[in-house]
């Protein structure tokens, strides 16, 4: 699963890391860019963050959380 942000120039792709299924962080979060590289946030053209399932869980439960506080504000 991918999203595009950054109007596009990021992205992001979450996935679980079957290669590396004995290890406990084995999600994988995969930052991409398609910019010029004096507007790159990374240093690599391809950055991979390991998390354990359950550093998921509470990342996606911050961003829901955050989500619902953005959702509320705005109206």
């Amino acid at each position: 699963m991918t999203i595009s942000l950054l109007d596009g120039s990021l992205h992001v792709g979450v996935f679980f890391d079957k290669g590396d299924h004995e290890f406990e962080d084995n999600i994988c979060i995969c930052f991409t860019e398609d910019c010029p590289e004096e507007e790159k946030i990374f240093y690599a053209g391809e950055t991979n963050i390991y998390i354990t399932s359950d550093q998921a869980r509470e990342l996606a439960a911050l961003l829901i959380e955050a989500a619902d506080q953005s959702s509320h504000s705005s109206r």
